[in-house]
C-alpha cells in the first residue's frame, strides 16, 4: 500500500513535458528493440569447417550436410531459403540454438568444432564484426 502511494506521488508530480519525454523515451527504446534493416533473401549457403570452404548451397533446395571437425561430426541443414545446425558435437551447443538462419547475413559458428554456416546475398546484415 505504501508503494502505491509512493507511485501516486511520483507520478503527480510530473509535469507535461515530462510526460513528453518519457513517451519520447518509450517510443525511441522500442523502436531501437524492433527494428531491423531488411537485409533479403539469401543467395547462398556458405560452409566452412577449420577456416577451409566445405560447402556453397543453393539456399532454395533441400540438403542435409554432414561436416567433420576435431570434435566429431555437425550436420547442417538446408531448406526453403534458410540453413541451420541440426546437431554438432560442441558441449554448450549454441549454433544449435540459434535455430533457422533466414536472412543473408546472418551466420552460425560452432567454434570448438571449428565449424561455420553463413548465408549471403546482395545485402549484408553487419558491415564487419570483431570479436
Amino acid at each position: 500500500m505504501a508503494r502505491l502511494r509512493a507511485l501516486r506521488t511520483l507520478l503527480s508530480g510530473l509535469r507535461p513535458g515530462d510526460w513528453v519525454t518519457v513517451g519520447l523515451g518509450v517510443c525511441a527504446a522500442l523502436g531501437i528493440t524492433f527494428w531491423q534493416p531488411a537485409t533479403g533473401f539469401p543467395d547462398m549457403v556458405r560452409v566452412r569447417a577449420g577456416g577451409a570452404l566445405v560447402a556453397e548451397l543453393d539456399p532454395r533446395l533441400t540438403r542435409r550436410l554432414e561436416v567433420r571437425g576435431p570434435l566429431g561430426t555437425s550436420v547442417i541443414e538446408v531448406a526453403n531459403g534458410r540453413a541451420r545446425v541440426a546437431s554438432d558435437p560442441s558441449p554448450r551447443q549454441l549454433c544449435v540454438r540459434q535455430g533457422w538462419l533466414a536472412q543473408a547475413g546472418e551466420f552460425a559458428l560452432c567454434l570448438p568444432n571449428q565449424v561455420s554456416v553463413e548465408l549471403l546475398g546482395r545485402q549484408r546484415r553487419h558491415d564487419t564484426i570483431v570479436y
